[in-house]
Formats: structure tokens, sequence, C-alpha cells
């Protein structure tokens, strides 16, 4: 295994699953394919504990607390991290993992600002995020998206009854459900898969946007029912997804966090890019459903409008 970025990787949600596991995977690496680390995630003994664990590996890490569920805080984030840049505290930017995610079984939850929460998180937060760090990515730089298969309900998902993604505007997919919608497992999946939809029409448009040498990818980490959305399930779904956990091929963190690291840092990914989908080790074609231009410049336009208002009213 031979690491083709030397530099520096941000990664959101550190603090557990996926993203604890793929920070400690970079951080014990041997020193020179060791990632100096930025960790972005909401402050408190969670994020202080994975930090100290990835210096004792002998990483150089920066913990940086953000609710992404605050966009003045993703911004406020943004900037500590442009600041740790410009002053030399960590080599230059080469890899942006935007892997933090919330389901939300109550779609009438708000964030901050006012959007549903899980869009808000899982979509818009990182829309914020790499809006403002976008250039200050040092090429050749990656940027990885956390996918799902969700979005059109692979068979792993429909055995626990997750929903497809059901496709509307950006704006009214930013917007909590009515006062008087019940709360239910399956608008819950619903919501998250829309975001997941989001997250690869955004990939494939930030490719078009992002500087030369700036490669995007959406990682899928495989079905992890004891995670995510398997938490916020109801007793009878969580009792068939701890069953599910101890078959064969069903994915873990353990697993699945080593994976993600390389597709950050590994010379086997470097040809990645316009939103390559790849399901733990290996790269896939995406469903037609994901590949949609129009949707796609919609989804950008809308995003600068959401962002715009959220700025604007903070």
């Amino acid at each position: 295994m031979t690491t083709t970025l030397s530099g520096t990787v941000l990664i959101t949600g550190p603090t557990g699953g996926l993203g604890r596991a793929a920070t400690l995977a970079m951080a014990s690496r041997p020193g020179p394919q060791r990632p100096d680390l930025l960790l972005v995630g909401r402050a408190g003994e969670a994020l202080s504990g994975v930090a100290a664990a990835a210096r004792d590996a002998g990483a150089t890490v920066h913990a940086i607390g953000c609710d992404l569920s605050r966009l003045a805080e993703v911004r406020a984030a943004a900037e500590q991290a442009k600041e740790l840049l410009a002053g030399g505290a960590v080599r230059p930017l080469r890899g942006l993992v935007a892997n933090a995610g919330v389901s939300v079984k109550d779609t009438r939850t708000a964030s901050a600002d006012g959007y549903e929460l899980t869009f808000a998180v899982n979509y818009l937060a990182h829309a914020q995020l790499i809006g403002d760090l976008l250039a200050s990515l040092a090429a050749p730089a990656r940027i990885v998206l956390l996918g799902s298969n969700t979005y059109h309900a692979n068979l792993g998902r429909k055995l626990i009854g997750v929903q497809p993604a059901r496709w509307r505007d950006p704006i009214d997919l930013a917007q909590p459900a009515a006062a008087d919608t019940r709360p239910s497992f399956k608008a819950m999946g619903t919501a998250y898969s829309n975001s997941k939809l989001a997250i690869l029409y955004y990939a494939h448009e930030l490719q078009r946007q992002a500087p030369a040498q700036i490669s995007v990818s959406v990682f899928e980490p495989g079905f992890m029912p004891g995670t995510g959305l398997g938490r916020q399930a109801g007793p009878a779904a969580q009792r068939i997804g701890r069953g599910i956990e101890r078959l064969p091929g069903v994915a873990s963190p353990a697993e699945s966090g080593p994976l993600l690291a390389s597709l950050v840092l590994d010379d086997r990914w470097a040809h990645l890019r316009d939103g390559a989908f790849v399901v733990r080790d290996k790269e896939r074609e995406v469903k037609p459903i994901a590949h949609n231009l129009e949707r796609e410049r919609r989804l950008r336009d809308a995003t600068a409008e959401l962002l715009h208002a959220a700025m604007r009213a903070a």
C-alpha cells in the first residue's frame, strides 16, 4: 500500500463509528504515510478523546469544535481550519472527508437555521464547509463524501424497511415536515435517502466546479445496521438489524474505517474523480437516477440560496 497524498486531512464526524475508525486508521499509519489531522465535530469528551488517541498514535492533530446543525458554527470551523493552515500549524490541506451524518425519526425537527435536520447536517453543512475550504485545498487533493445505497434502497436496506429517495425540489427538501406530520421510520428513511441522493448530485456538480487536480469521490461504507439508521429504528427493526449484523459480508466501522482512510490517502484510488462511487473497496456504477444534470444544477442554485439565507439571518 503506497500513500500518494502527504499533508493534512480534515474529517467531520470523527468521534464515533466509521469516523473514529477512519481517523485512527489514518493516525496509525507509519510516519511518512501519516497525515496531519483536523477533526471537526461536536465539542466535548468524545472529540477530545479521539484527538488524544490520534496524537498517541503519532499524528499531529487539531480538534475543531463544531455543531454541524448550525451553519454559523460550520463557517467558523472553516475559518479556524484556514487559520491553522495559514499559520503552519499543519501541512497543506490535501484531503477533506465529509463523513458526519444523522438520521432523525421526527422529520419535523429543524436545525438552528430552520432546515430539516437530516438534510441540514448530511448535505447543507458539508456544502458550506467544502465551499468555504475549496480554495484552501492544495492540489493534488481529494474530497470524499459519504454516500449510501439507500438512495435507491438496495436489498440489504429493504430488509429493514429503509425507504428509497423521493426527490423533490431542494428548497422543499430543506423544509421540516408539517406540524401535523406523524414521525415514522418510513419518513426518516426517505429523508436520509434524499440527503444521500443529494450527495451524489452534489459530487458531480462539485467536480465540475473544482480546480484542476482536486478530485471528488463518494464512499459507501457498506451495510452497517448497528449504526446510523439502525439506532433510530424501532425495537423490531433493531432486532432484525442485530441479527443481520452477524451475517457474512455485513460491514462494521472497524472494517470500513481503514477503507475510508485508504480512499483519501492511497495511490490505488488516485484515478477517482467525477463523483466516482466506491462501495467499501470496489468502484461501482450508480443507478441512472443518480445522474441528472438538470437536478444537479438546480441543487447547486438552491444550495446557494439556502446557505445565503442562513448567513443573512445569522
